[in-house]
């Protein structure tokens, strides 16, 4: 639960309550040690946001149990009450034919397995370099498959690398949380110790003991968990001192990109497929997916990553919805116009503590999630979905990572590491 001030001297603290943090909070509440989680924000959740629309959820980060079959809070969630949602995702039911055609889809499906082939036997092979280098040279469907770089990495697959977009597994199983994935992430959170409004600016290593600087004072701590997103580390919003110049380069690496979500209701819903999908344009990247009556609901989410988002972000966020009205006239016709209203939009990268939205490694930076999971001094232990080797980018990337921390941790000071990833339990 969260506390008011943060005690002076603990065995373990770990900065932040995103998915990762709570994970290792939960895991070190096992042992017989004092812990305490330091966020910055004002709540619990970290990329994982849920809003309340008149008791419907909206989420404003990460909304899907992507790889569900494998993903180790879609249990969880069950065993805390919260219903999982199995209906498939939009991205495999177009609505209309408004935009493509029957076949233009099969032949883009088409277009776009065979780039995924090409990535896939060149990081086989050890090549690297930018993924966009694997595409038809002039092929017509380049544009669409970098709008869905996008939605995938938050930015254009010329700032992928090869490599890691390869090593990324997904099992085609995505389900969702009705309730709301950030509503479950701040359920997981309620029992570990977090302190509020408490960021961290640095960690003093100079000595036998590391000692935080927080906005609330001094803590001194055996051992710390960082879960922070990589581009507070990159810039030194949080700092090292002594300073870890390898660490710093190896977040610099693993840039956060931008996923944007516009949540819009839409008068006369049922005039559209459930669950289903429209994009913008195919002939830039520089358009938006938009997912058809999500749950049923009488509404529109739009998504938009990469170079579109910044740019609505950087106009505010006013402009997404303006985007986003302009696309859906073109596509179903001016009466949308009128038929539309804005709810909410995320601004992950103008949040000061997230700056985008999640990881993708730069081109030949394939091994910098690695180096940023690596220990320092056997004290101080990073996590977070840009540590995870193959579901980075995701809520339960992050969990087991921050559960992997934990058992380092717990190892490093003495203590039995006990059970593996996903053993969490409700």
């Amino acid at each position: 639960m969260p506390a008011d001030r943060p005690p002076s001297f603990v065995d373990v603290a770990v900065i932040g309550a995103g998915a990762a943090g709570i994970a290792a909070a939960r895991a070190l509440a096992r042992a017989p040690l004092d812990v305490v989680v330091l966020e910055a924000r004002d709540r619990i959740g970290g990329r994982a946001r849920t809003l309340d629309m008149n008791g419907t959820g909206l989420d404003m980060g990460c909304g899907w149990l992507h790889s569900a079959d494998e993903n180790v809070l879609a249990g969880m969630a069950e065993a805390q009450g919260f219903t999982i949602d199995r209906t498939p995702p939009p991205w495999e039911s177009q609505a209309f034919n408004h935009e493509m055609s029957a076949a233009e889809q099969a032949e883009f499906r088409a277009a776009f397995a065979a780039f995924e082939e090409r990535v896939a036997e060149a990081a086989g092979g050890g090549r690297e370099g930018p993924a966009s280098t694997m595409f038809e040279p002039g092929g017509r469907w380049n544009p669409r498959i970098d709008a869905i770089s996008g939605a995938l990495n938050g930015a254009r697959f010329a700032e992928v690398s090869i490599r890691d977009y390869d090593a990324y597994r997904d099992t085609g199983v995505n389900w969702r949380v009705a309730e709301g994935y950030g509503r479950l992430i701040a359920r997981l959170g309620e029992d570990p110790p977090v302190v509020s409004d408490c960021p961290v600016a640095c960690i003093d290593r100079s000595g036998p003991i590391l000692k935080l600087l927080t906005a609330r004072g001094t803590v001194e701590a055996r051992a710390v968990i960082v879960t922070v997103p990589t581009d507070l580390i990159a810039r030194e919003a949080l700092r090292f001192d002594p300073p870890l110049p390898t660490l710093v380069e190896a977040a610099a690496g693993l840039p956060l990109g931008l996923a944007s979500k516009l949540h819009m209701t839409v008068d006369g819903a049922d005039d559209f497929p459930k669950d289903s999908q429209l994009w913008g344009r195919a002939d830039t990247a520089d358009t938006g997916g938009y997912h058809l009556r999500p749950f049923g609901r009488p509404m529109i989410e739009g998504w938009f990553g990469g170079d579109i988002a910044r740019a609505l972000e950087a106009e505010g966020e006013a402009a997404f919805f303006a985007f986003a009205s302009d696309e859906l006239v073109h596509l179903l016709g001016s009466a949308m116009r009128r038929r539309l209203a804005p709810v909410a939009a995320s601004m992950w990268g103008a949040e000061p503590w997230s700056m985008g939205a999640y990881s993708h490694a730069l081109p030949g930076h394939a091994d910098d999630r690695a180096r940023l999971a690596a220990p320092v001094e056997n004290r101080l232990f990073l996590a977070g979905e840009a540590t995870s080797p193959d579901f980075y980018g995701t809520a339960h990337g992050a969990w087991m990572e921050g559960e992997r921390a934990a058992r380092q941790a717990l190892s490093a000071l003495g203590l039995d590491p006990g059970r593996g990833p996903g053993d969490d339990g409700a």
